[in-house]
């Protein structure tokens, strides 16, 4: 069956409109309203209003009160609205991501191998009796031991410290944070979601290559919707990253 497309054109100027969305919305969620209702709601004068009704006179029905209320077309139009809002704040969110000034992969591999050597000092430190008493023991055994608990410090660290402000110490010293995609404040969750990739690194970098997006280099990252940025970057390149910004 063929659609009439001068009808949909009109169907979706008649929604371009945000105070016709608006009314929608409105009528959505309060099921009722009187025409005084709907004009104080929008702050708008009387002309204003009966111009709008009229254009959504398939959306609308009125009560025999003389309130108004979504027909079952109206209903339908509520729900595209609410999709389109949903992806309109999806892209945004991806727009948003491309311009991020993404950290590479040397400088967050040089992050955490500062990260990991502190790590392995503090156990050394706590296992320092042990050492000393397995010297001419088992090595092997040793040295995983050493690997479990330095990997399970590094996990909290990295959590507290990025939970916190964003960056570990050794992303402080390279000058990266991390941020999430959708540009809403990194929390603590985030970041432990984010640093049990660590634990399983080399899975957590092959799974994260496959994906093919500079964001996410490790797949983690994807999973807890964070990335790591250079804030230096960012700082090298003020006047283009002020030309961006004036151009959105």
């Amino acid at each position: 069956m063929s659609v009439d497309q001068e009808n949909v054109s009109k169907i979706i100027s008649v929604l371009s409109h945000r105070i016709r969305r608006e009314i929608l919305l409105i009528l959505c969620e309060k099921g009722e309203n009187s025409f005084t209702d709907l004009m104080n709601a929008l702050n708008v004068d009387t002309g204003k209003l009966s111009f709008h009704i009229r254009s959504l006179a398939p959306f609308l029905e009125q009560t025999p009160s003389g309130k108004y209320k979504l027909s079952r077309s109206g209903e339908s139009a509520v729900r595209i609205i609410r999709d389109v809002e949903s992806w309109a704040e999806v892209a945004d969110v991806e727009r948003k991501a491309t311009q991020l000034p993404l950290a590479s992969f040397k400088k967050r591999a040089y992050a955490f191998l500062i990260d990991f050597a502190i790590m392995i000092m503090i156990t050394s430190l706590l296992l320092l009796e042990i050492v000393v008493s397995l010297a001419s023991g088992n090595w092997f055994s040793l040295t995983l031991n050493l690997l479990f608990l330095a990997l399970g410090l590094l996990w909290i660290y990295s959590t507290l410290l990025e939970g916190f402000s964003g960056q570990s110490l050794g992303k402080r010293a390279i000058g990266l944070k991390v941020v999430r995609t959708d540009g809403k404040k990194l929390s603590y969750e985030h970041a432990a979601v984010r640093n049990f990739g660590k634990v399983l690194l080399p899975f957590d970098l092959l799974f994260g290559y496959e994906l093919k997006d500079p964001r996410f280099i490790r797949y983690f990252d994807k999973f807890a919707g964070t990335t790591v940025i250079d804030l230096r970057a960012s700082l090298a390149n003020p006047v283009s990253q002020a030309s961006e910004q004036s151009q959105t």
